[in-house]
């Protein structure tokens, strides 16, 4: 089954939007988009929460999130978390 996790990063400032910027421009959401099974991985903001950015992240199945999870993207992903020090909401639908 298709699974959609919700990402909301939330941090101080612009702090979260400099994040996914940050993703962006190195080149690191190409590459997550590359992986095997990854179907969507897009960032979103909000008109009323300036401080929190939401990444859609689709994969075809659980394995290939599990591969991504185990993946050298996620040290990448962990650092700059840290550096924009950013507090994360996660939530999973899976296609029925």
């Amino acid at each position: 089954f298709m699974i959609t996790v919700n990402i909301l990063y939330t941090g101080k400032g612009d702090s979260a939007i400099k994040f996914s910027e940050e993703m962006i421009e190195k080149g690191i959401v190409e590459k997550i988009k590359l992986e095997e099974g990854n179907l969507r991985y897009e960032y979103f903001t909000s008109l009323e929460d300036k401080n929190s950015i939401l990444l859609v992240d689709t994969w075809k199945d659980e394995k290939s999130i599990d591969l991504h999870h185990k993946s050298e993207m996620m040290k990448v992903i962990s650092k700059l978390r840290k550096k924009y020090q950013l507090k994360m909401k996660v939530t999973k639908f899976k296609e029925i």
